[in-house]
């Protein structure tokens, strides 16, 4: 999460509007495609194909509105709001005047906010102390923790230990996007603007530089140019339970594991997911189809029966933990939230450090602001005390703690071998051994090719515990303008049939868990072309983690655009 800064005298700059252009585009892309004719033109946003170079463009007066702001903050999640609401905080107890401008993409606060969620507090009670006065949506404190090994048809019983990542004591299950929906009143009634429905495309910058602001996309061009929630039967409901698995539909090797939290809410809630790690081998493989799967074990489905899916949502975990940190700040900005990679892995928690991240970025932020012996080499001004306070903090601790339990399951043993490696160096020595383990790379770079592996043969959904895809992604209200061009972009074409189907059977088709892309047969001739179906895209740009070409490049879609979690 990129929160921009400029001094006073200097001030950061967003874009919230264009004007719309004219309408005079060419198609999409051809229709028609043989062995032996030209790729067909899939990609057509400008960062591919510069407007520059582009004769529709010329004479065209693209006029932009500008916004002035002390602060500028990009995306409203926990460890934004957090970040907004600690610099107003501030501001009133010392009596200065800061603007605070919050942008996000999603119509509503906490529209594209997915997680379980287990939330430790303390972060958030550090924030507000007088959370429960002001009706904060902490409805469920955790009442019974659950951990187990799947089997195919068996649920092995694991006891959580006082001490191991996975116990959730003094925990509450919640609504994560009614949380930060519920933060983002608190933001407003202190005096932060949010601008919900804008997206923030592309970062400013000064002449020396250091970062000046962001600019929003542009609208009015045309288009050439998981978990779930389940509502059960009330008798097999109980509030405040904490169930969490690995094994089975997974083989050791690859990485996972899944949740299912009895929310009360004042109905019998639950919400469920899969996590699969995104450096799994086979080329074949589905998360979501493997989540269809999990749902049909004997010691899940009992559950499930009888009742009813309210919605469905997906997105990509940064799980590199404490060895994937990169550098913090810069001139101009610095990051906080889970984009740094602040997920705390084996807790499958990362609300509570994304919240503290902001907590601190906003006080060094303020320190420097209101400094009266202010310095600084570049205009926009480089807050390099947030990253020494953040490794001051718990949250480096804890991070520090844990590093090593996720690259631990790359051994012969996988998954095993990690929960063997975490009862002895995490719960014995609480991470303290003088080593740090590696990752053994990118997610992109793990695929194996599809002949050196089994095609998985997926049962079919049954339509009462496991469904098809589409009638899924209908459930996350995700909708975009049909008239602009796909913010998937392809850096080349010709690649998804030239190399990634034809290596490595068209993964894209598998990986992504909202049905965007397809391989359809060419009108004419044999073969097949990539369809890009971008209006159904939840917006968890795995394509762009996982594409094993690294050609795909997920950019930001006109705001307000992308799914509508209720909740979530």
């Amino acid at each position: 999460m990129l929160v921009p800064l400029a001094k006073l005298s200097c001030p950061a700059y967003q874009c919230f509007h264009a004007l719309k252009i004219k309408k005079n585009y060419l198609p999409l892309c051809a229709t028609r495609w043989s062995s032996t004719s030209p790729v067909p033109r899939i990609t057509t946003h400008y960062t591919i194909y510069p407007r520059d170079k582009d004769k529709r463009w010329e004479g065209v007066n693209m006029e932009r509105f500008a916004e002035e702001a002390d602060v500028v903050i990009v995306g409203a999640g926990p460890a934004g709001l957090s970040a907004a609401v600690r610099l107003k905080q501030l501001a009133a107890k010392h009596e200065k005047d800061i603007r605070v401008c919050l942008v996000e993409k999603a119509a509503q606060i906490g529209a594209h906010t997915l997680s379980g969620a287990c939330l430790d507090p303390s972060a958030f009670k550090e924030l507000f102390p007088d959370w429960k006065e002001k009706g904060a949506p902490l409805n469920t404190p955790v009442t019974e923790d659950r951990f187990g090994i799947l089997t195919e048809k068996y649920r092995i019983p694991v006891p959580i230990l006082p001490g191991l990542p996975m116990n959730n004591h003094g925990n509450y299950i919640v609504r994560l996007g009614h949380l930060v929906s519920w933060m983002g009143e608190q933001a407003e009634a202190l005096g932060v603007e949010v601008y919900p429905g804008y997206a923030a495309a592309e970062v400013l910058f000064h002449d020396d530089g250091s970062v000046k602001g962001i600019a929003t996309n542009d609208v009015g061009i045309q288009k050439d140019g998981a978990p779930k929630l389940w509502i059960i039967d009330e008798k097999k409901w109980k509030p405040g339970r904490v169930d969490h698995t690995v094994g089975w539909p997974l083989d050791r090797h690859t990485y996972g594991g899944s949740f299912l939290y009895h929310l009360n809410e004042g109905e019998p809630l639950v919400a469920l997911g899969l996590v699969v790690g995104l450096d799994y081998q086979n080329p074949y493989l589905s998360p979501f189809r493997e989540f269809q799967r999990w749902k049909h074990h004997p010691s899940i489905r009992p559950t499930l029966e009888g009742g009813k899916r309210i919605a469905y949502g997906a997105r990509a975990l940064n799980e590199g933990g404490f060895q994937s940190i990169p550098k913090l700040t810069f001139p101009g900005g610095l990051l906080i939230g889970c984009s740094p990679g602040f997920l705390n892995v084996p807790k499958i928690k990362g609300t509570h450090t994304a919240m503290k991240s902001g907590i601190l970025a906003a006080e060094s932020i303020f320190n420097q602001l209101t400094s009266e012996n202010l310095q600084s080499k570049t205009i926009g001004l480089h807050i390099t005390e947030y990253e020494d306070n953040l490794k001051k903090s718990w949250v480096w601790k804890e991070l520090y703690a844990v590093r090593n339990i996720r690259p631990s399951c790359h051994g012969i043993l996988g998954m095993y071998g990690g929960m063997i490696y975490t009862g002895i160096f995490y719960w014995i020595f609480r991470g303290m051994e003088p080593w740090t383990l590696k990752h053994k790379g990118s997610d992109s770079d793990q695929l194996k090719a599809a002949k050196d592996c089994t095609p998985i043969e997926y049962p079919k959904p049954d339509g009462q515990i496991s469904f098809d895809l589409l009638s899924s992604v209908a459930l996350s209200g995700t909708n975009h303008e049909h008239d602009q061009p796909a913010h998937l972009t392809l850096r080349d074409d010709s690649i998804p049939v030239h190399r990634n189907l034809s290596i490595y059977d068209g993964p894209e088709q598998r990986f992504c868990p909202a049905g965007v892309y397809e391989f359809v047969p060419l009108e004419q001739g044999d073969g097949f072309r990539l369809q890009i179906n971008a209006q159904n895209c939840v917006h968890c740009k795995t394509c762009d983690i996982k594409d094993p070409s690294q050609n795909i490049n997920w950019v930001v879609p006109e705001g307000g655009g992308g799914p509508a979690y209720n909740g979530m």
